[in-house]
């Protein structure tokens, strides 16, 4: 087989939030399907964990997103058939709607929560933060539908995402390994 050469490779930046917001997603999931085998003193800590880090990612991906716009990303290698370059472009766009519609979701969720009032949102302990007033502000009843929906809504996101992560993921690995593309080193560092 011919060796591989080295592709064109994303910018630092953007290695950089790409990594830190799929380590900050996998952590946060792992974290909350891990949250009733903690003791009960640890759960609000965790969830409000949850919270912290799902903002951080939201601002993250917002971050990404106006890198992306403005540096375009190096082309897939022309080896590439045409239907897997449309599909990668599908996937990425996917990927990019779910991780800004996860916390998004989450935040509503948050919003509408009737416990909401006695329990401040910091992140991190350390940083208030804000409740979405519209949400916050609703009557009772609204609001306590709105609870339901968007944390129903919120897990299924975080599901659907979980599904594209392993394809986006399969997909990369396929070109690394099956295809002997250089597909990994486009996003790695060094």
């Amino acid at each position: 087989m011919p060796p591989m050469t080295l592709p064109e490779k994303y910018t630092r930046p953007a290695m950089l939030l790409h990594w830190v917001i799929a380590v900050l997603i996998v952590f946060n999931v792992l974290m909350i399907w891990s949250v009733d085998y903690l003791p009960k003193s640890a759960e609000r800590p965790a969830i409000d964990l949850h919270k912290s880090i799902g903002i951080t990612v939201l601002l993250l991906v917002v971050m990404r997103v106006v890198w992306r716009l403005t540096h375009r990303p190096p082309p897939l290698p022309a080896a590439y058939p045409a239907w897997e370059r449309l599909a990668a472009h599908v996937a990425h766009a996917a990927l990019y709607v779910l991780i800004f519609l996860l916390p998004l979701t989450g935040w509503i969720h948050d919003s509408a929560w009737k416990g909401a009032p006695g329990h401040p949102l910091h992140l991190f302990w350390v940083i208030p933060w804000f409740r979405i007033g519209a949400v916050q502000n609703l009557d009772p009843a609204t609001k306590e539908q709105m609870h339901a929906l968007f944390g129903q809504l919120h897990t299924s996101v975080a599901y659907v995402l979980i599904a594209f992560f392993v394809v986006h993921v399969a997909g990369a690995l396929k070109h690394q390994f099956w295809d002997r593309e250089a597909e990994l080193q486009r996003m790695w560092p060094g």
